[in-house]
């Protein structure tokens, strides 16, 4: 069925004009549309400022001479200032709400040749975000000039996925993108490169404060830092990336660093201070451990984020700053809400982007692409090359790969291990004898570390809200729920369903003929509706 074919299209005020016959001497976009001969414009809607009728009335004629068949809809369209783009785009948008477009028995073309330059962009972006549903139309002057020459018209589809070279390259640019947030390591964890994946989007196209939850050395801080350098590479920042520890700020110090105060605010406030909110204006303020903020702060941090503005210490007059949060903690959030520590409201406004990020045990695949990457970085560091032997790598990924490395402090242990290694290494050359002094050096640390935290670095968390509704709670005895807990902690520490089944049945595998410690455990979450990888997402 052949469509018929509507151009949509400003009257070009200074382009289209003439009154006489010498007009026809000279090219005018408008009236080019409908003398092309092998080209059949059915309809054209044409918008036009009161002001300028009588020109629309003799385009029109114009084009009627020029193609009987096309149909000219003048639509008055009149906004006090053409050059405002909020009155502009809206007059559009209002006008493309009512307009009854019929894609199936008519195709559209948004002619952007003709009008102010604000009119050309609004009509881009109708088009862009399918306000209309059309195509662009971008019509030209005959090369050499020529009287009565039509000139070339051209079709600009904004669908992209219709541009395969196109499409590639913006599909490049985002494994690029990815690549640079992962710092060019070639991670192999599915769940990790998912949440990297995603956190790319949303860095690139959101100023809304993102939440990053995992342990301490995961990598918070790092990514943060990444994100800002991705968006200021794209040009969407221009401030500073600032980067502060909420577990370092105590008492007045806490509002008047984040805040900044006026002189005389209180004691030992010698002079004014501008605080980090102020300076992260026009760019990235990460709160690391963000938890660890008092709630008054909380309450001054929430009205910053939503009104762009705040008091500082000691003062009556509020202050702005834009910027983008990302906020950083080791804590369940929604644990330290229930109990009152942690502002709903605030959590609520930092929770629309919210990713945990595992630590290293949890990301056994990525471990040898760490090593390697963090290798690379000390010797530039130490300005000599340095190479594990090839028995001395195998036993030392052996190592990192196994239940007896927890690796507590992750990624910090980790570079903190490769850096002594690289620095220790003779020859340039990593060896075996090396490599069990430093699996003996860590074990060490994780031991004593391990006593350092006695019993609460062991109690698992009783909160099964993330993983039980509230009505399966009501029916669990307080036995079942506390046993539940535990066991989902072992699964948490765990590597895989096999080795949490052999943490949980070290005993009772035993006297068994037939060991299938995993098919136990599953069986066991499956009586409270739960799964593997439910309880360790």
């Amino acid at each position: 069925m052949h469509k018929k074919t509507v151009v949509i299209g400003f009257l070009g005020t200074q382009l289209d004009a003439g009154q006489g016959a010498g007009r026809w001497q000279k090219w005018r976009p408008t009236v080019s549309l409908a003398q092309h001969e092998d080209r059949q414009i059915d309809r054209i809607e044409l918008f036009h400022s009161p002001q300028h009728a009588r020109l629309a009335k003799v385009v029109t004629e114009d084009i009627g001479n020029a193609s009987p068949d096309t149909q000219v809809q003048l639509v008055p369209f009149e906004v006090s200032n053409p050059w405002d783009f909020g009155e502009m785009y809206g007059a559009l948008y209002d006008w493309a709400r009512r307009y009854p477009f019929d894609p199936e028995h008519e195709q559209y073309w948004v002619h952007i040749t003709t009008g102010t330059h604000v009119a050309q962009i609004c009509m881009f972006l109708m088009v862009e975000s399918r306000q209309i549903p059309g195509v662009l139309l971008q019509s030209s002057p005959p090369r050499p000039q020529r009287v009565g020459a039509a000139g070339t018209m051209e079709l600009i589809d904004l669908d992209l996925s219709r541009y395969d070279v196109l499409a590639s390259r913006f599909d490049q640019a985002r494994e690029e993108a990815i690549d640079f947030l992962k710092s060019g390591i070639a991670t192999r964890n599915p769940r990790f490169n998912r949440l990297i994946e995603e956190i790319e989007q949303v860095a690139v196209r959101s100023r809304a404060p993102i939440l990053l939850t995992g342990p301490t050395g995961a990598g918070k801080s790092h990514l943060a830092r990444r994100m800002y350098e991705l968006k200021r590479s794209r040009h969407q920042v221009e401030g500073e990336f600032v980067e502060v520890n909420c577990a370092t700020l105590r008492g007045d110090g806490a509002a008047s660093t984040l805040f900044g105060h006026k002189k005389g605010a209180f004691t030992g406030a010698a002079a004014d201070r501008a605080g980090l909110l102020r300076a992260a204006h026009g760019g990235v303020l990460f709160l690391d451990e963000i938890g660890e903020l008092g709630l008054d702060e909380q309450a001054m941090l929430l009205k910053a984020v939503e009104e762009k503005r705040f008091f500082p210490m000691g003062s009556d007059r509020e202050v702005s700053s834009e910027f983008q949060l990302i906020v950083g903690t080791n804590r369940d959030l929604r644990v330290d809400v229930t109990r009152g520590l942690f502002r709903e409201d605030l959590f609520a406004r930092i929770n629309l982007w919210s990713y945990t990020l595992p630590g290293l045990a949890q990301r056994a695949e990525d471990i040898e692409p760490n090593v390697d990457h963090m290798l690379a970085r000390a010797c530039a560091e130490l300005g000599r090359n340095v190479r594990f032997n090839a028995e001395a790598r195998a036993a030392y990924l052996r190592f990192a790969n196994s239940g007896e490395a927890p690796w507590t402090g992750n990624f910090r242990d980790l570079a903190a291990s490769i850096t002594r290694l690289a620095t220790l290494a003779e020859g340039g050359r990593i060896s075996v004898d090396q490599v069990q002094a430093e699996m003996a050096r860590l074990q060490w640390l994780w031991q004593h570390a391990g006593a350092a935290h006695g019993a609460q670095a062991e109690a698992p968390a009783s909160d099964l809200s993330p993983w039980i509704t509230a009505e399966q709670l009501d029916a669990i005895d307080c036995f079942d729920r506390l046993q539940l807990a535990s066991v989902i902690h072992v699964c948490r520490q765990s590597r895989t369903l096999s080795e949490a089944g052999r943490r949980l049945f070290d005993k009772s595998r035993a006297q068994r003929s037939v060991v299938n410690d995993a098919d136990r455990l599953r069986k066991y979450l499956q009586k409270f509706g739960l799964s593997w990888a439910q309880v360790t997402q």
